[in-house]
């Protein structure tokens, strides 16, 4: 150790030294540092402790070596006699190795054949398990397509579900199975697209058979209903023959056999088809159980709903011509019978694609287009058998769709309303036939030369006089042959108002009623119009009034015949409560009156033409001692005008011979008193005087019977009194007595006779006297 080394340096450079041995390399620089941050000159002290402790190692080193050189001598040796037999060894190796080699070449050469054939054999049956899971699916496949192309889609459906389901997950992982597994949808979107075209040209189909699947409809309807007609009228042949008259389908089969029905039961048969026979229905359905199984079901069940709302839209949309003809009705209604007989069989062959409550709903919005419709066309009917035709249609329009279900009370409600146009349409026609009659009427009574002639205007016209018949022939009727005719045309508007009050299914009360409201009608708008123009034509003198007087007058009396006529019809008796009656008393009675006013006007028309003869010399000094001439010939045409007033109501005769005498005085006094008359001559009084006495003679020869006294006369009193007044000049009495009721003048007005006295010659002296007079 070095002189001056304490023992801690020591400690520490055996410590330092056995971290160095124990240490890795890399964790060695701190520790030589430590060596180096000791004291000074520390380092050299550990290098040479170092090298001590490399001396020490080398001295063990070389003792172990010498220890085991001996081992090692002998381990050479016996190696070196080891390498030589290794060598023969490997020699013998190699020889046996190639002598092996040679000898198994065969084998190996056999064992890969064998591997190559188990290999083959393993695939083999690998591949045939394989096949065995494919073949059901490609033939399933297969069997979709050849489905597919038969068009039955409803199987093919149900195969891609099997092979959807079943088959395609045992064979997942296969390249075609996926591209099977991606052509499933697409084959069923096809199938989809397929079954909606068929439903399309299905919808298509329907709407072009519908007009035909609607008459087939309607004809069946039509003559089941005329059947039960038919059958009801041979087990009640009693009064309703009437009704058979009047019905507008009935005259086939008045009289028809038995057989007769047989025959026709059996053509109807042969010809009425139904909607199946008509319309193939299978689109519909296979496209329904396509979209169930499909799981759209509402998309299809809303479409289909869609699509039959728009073509009901369009079924509804009238034909703007329709209501020329009955054809076009009868096309409408077919069309529209057709696509609820259609929805009818679907709504009861599926479950569900159209409701009771949808079918409900379409009936509702087309039940109020067809009123709307039926209103608006019909209006334009002019012509009461096409508007009779409407109805019938209307009839077994409804009859068939009420047989499906629907509710048609509205339709009849709706004829109700048709039925007033229809009566409407009758009058008009009615009135052109009695203004027919009126101008054909000769208005003379009517002659009969012998029994026969008798008869036949006893059959027509409910005519019954005593008298009459007492007399021989030839006779004559009061009336003329407008009576008989209007009493035949009142009977003939009452058949035709019949026939369409016929199966409205209504009671024989109802029909009572509408029967005799329209009767009504025809008493107090049509006929009664038709009788005041007729009373106001210029061509109808006083003889055509006069008859025309007595026509009305027993038209009204033949109105209870009217009324039992109808009675007969309806069997429903007149003693009803609530039973109407004819107005024929107040459409008779006001046509009388309009009658005998048109007398009177054209009686005092006669007068003012014979008055407008008048040729007066007013300042004549002397008369002509006789009466005018056209003073005489108005007198000769009162009396026979007169004349033929016999058959007049004694009121009428009297009233009209009172008013021809009052305004004949009327016409005289205002001649007299004409402002364009200036001058008037005692002459020319006198002259006035001589007719007005030819006057007062007509009148009191009552030229009409029933006159009390000299009432007649007292229409020219005005005229005597201003006559007598100015021919005595008894102005004192005038002017005294005035005012009084005893007075000889009392009916001269003081201004008519100042107007008269200031006409007369040497007025002014005259006057002069009179107011002198009238002062005092």
């Amino acid at each position: 150790m070095a002189e001056g080394e304490g023992p801690e340096t020591t400690t520490e450079h055996e410590r330092i030294l056995q971290e160095i041995e124990s240490t890795d390399a890399a964790c060695v620089g701190p520790t030589l540092r430590s060596v180096y941050d000791d004291q000074p000159n520390a380092h050299k002290r550990f290098m040479e402790k170092l090298e001590a402790r490399i001396r020490n190692h080398d001295r063990e080193i070389e003792k172990m070596c010498n220890f085991h050189h001996q081992g090692f001598v002998d381990a050479i040796t016996e190696l070196l006699k080891v390498r030589s037999d290794a060598g023969k060894l490997k020699v013998q190796v190699t020889d046996t190795n190639r002598r092996l080699q040679d000898a198994g070449k065969d084998v190996i050469n056999q064992s890969e054949e064998v591997i190559r054939c188990r290999v083959h054999q393993r695939n083999i049956a690998i591949t045939v398990e394989k096949l065995q899971l494919c073949l059901p699916v490609l033939e399933m496949y297969s069997k979709v397509r050849e489905q597919m192309k038969s068009k039955r889609y409803y199987s093919a459906l149900k195969t891609m579900e099997l092979l959807e389901n079943t088959y395609l997950p045992q064979v997942y992982q296969y390249r075609f199975c996926q591209i099977m597994t991606e052509n499933i949808p697409r084959l069923r979107e096809e199938i989809k697209e397929i079954s909606m075209s068929d439903l399309k040209d299905f919808l298509e189909s329907i709407r072009k058979h519908s007009d035909k699947i609607g008459e087939m409809a309607m004809k069946q309807s039509q003559q089941q209903r005329i059947f039960n007609r038919v059958v009801k009228k041979q087990t009640h042949n009693g009064n309703e023959k009437l009704y058979a008259a009047s019905g507008a389908f009935l005259g086939h089969f008045d009289t028809a056999t038995p057989e007769q029905l047989q025959d026709d039961e059996e053509e109807y048969e042969e010809e009425v088809l139904t909607a199946q026979d008509l319309v193939d229905f299978s689109p519909v359905y296979r496209c329904l159980h396509i979209y169930t199984i499909l799981g759209d079901r509402e998309t299809f069940e809303n479409y289909y709903r869609r699509q039959r709302r728009k073509q009901a839209g369009l079924v509804l949309q009238p034909q703007s011509n329709m209501n020329e003809t009955v054809e076009g009705y009868r096309k409408y209604f077919n069309q529209i019978v057709g696509f609820f007989v259609v929805e009818d069989h679907i709504l009861h062959a599926t479950q569900g694609l159209v409701t009771r409550a949808f079918t409900d709903e379409l009936w509702n919005m087309a039940l109020s287009k067809i009123i709307a419709v039926l209103r608006t066309h019909s209006s334009y009917c002019t012509d009461p058998d096409l508007v009779l035709e409407l109805k019938n249609v209307i009839v077994v329009y409804a009859d068939t769709l009420q047989g499906y279900g629907f509710s048609v009370s509205r339709l009849f409600d709706l004829l109700l309303e048709i039925r007033d146009q229809y009566n409407e349409t009758l009058l008009k026609k009615w009135a052109v036939v009695f203004r027919a009659i009126f101008e054909s009427d000769n208005y003379s009574p009517i002659p009969a030369a012998n029994e026969e002639e008798y008869r036949m205007i006893i059959s027509r016209f409910p005519f019954h006089d005593t008298e009459l018949e007492k007399q021989p022939f030839p006779k004559r009727f009061p009336v003329s042959m407008s009576v008989p005719e209007i009493y035949k045309e009142f009977k003939e508007f009452i058949y035709a108002s019949l026939k369409f009050s016929e199966s409205l299914h209504r009671s024989s009360t109802e029909i009572d009623d509408m029967l005799r409201k329209s009767t009504n009608l025809l008493l107090t708008r049509t006929l009664s119009g038709c009788l005041q123009n007729l009373i106001k034509k210029q061509h109808i003198g006083l003889t055509e009034l006069v008859q025309i007087i007595i026509n009305t007058t027993h038209l009204e009396q033949a109105c209870k015949y009217l009324e039992d006529f109808i009675t007969n019809i309806t069997n429903v008796s007149p003693e009803t409560v609530h039973t109407t009656r004819l107005y024929g008393l107040s459409t008779f009675k006001d046509a009388r009156h309009a009658a005998e006013g048109e007398i009177y006007t054209k009686l005092n028309h006669k007068i003012d033409e014979f008055i407008q003869l008048a040729d007066y010399e007013w300042t004549m000094t002397e008369p002509n001692g006789r009466a005018s001439g056209y003073l005489m010939d108005l007198i000769n045409f009162l009396r026979s005008t007169f004349q033929v007033f016999t058959h007049l109501p004694g009121k009428v005769a009297q009233t009209a011979c009172m008013s021809a005498c009052k305004h004949l005085s009327t016409s005289m006094m205002q001649m007299l008193l004409d402002t364009d008359v200036k001058q008037i001559s005692m002459g020319a009084i006198q002259q006035f005087n001589l007719d007005v006495i030819q006057c007062e003679l007509f009148a009191s020869s009552e030229p009409v019977p029933g006159f009390q006294g000299d009432t007649l006369q007292l229409a020219f009193i005005d005229l005597r009194q201003l006559l007598d007044l100015f021919m005595v000049w008894d102005w004192s009495t005038y002017l005294a007595d005035y005012g009084q009721a005893t007075s000889k003048y009392l009916r001269v007005n003081p201004s008519t006779a100042l107007i008269l006295l200031e006409k007369m010659k040497d007025t002014n002296k005259k006057k002069h006297y009179i107011f002198s007079v009238q002062k005092k």
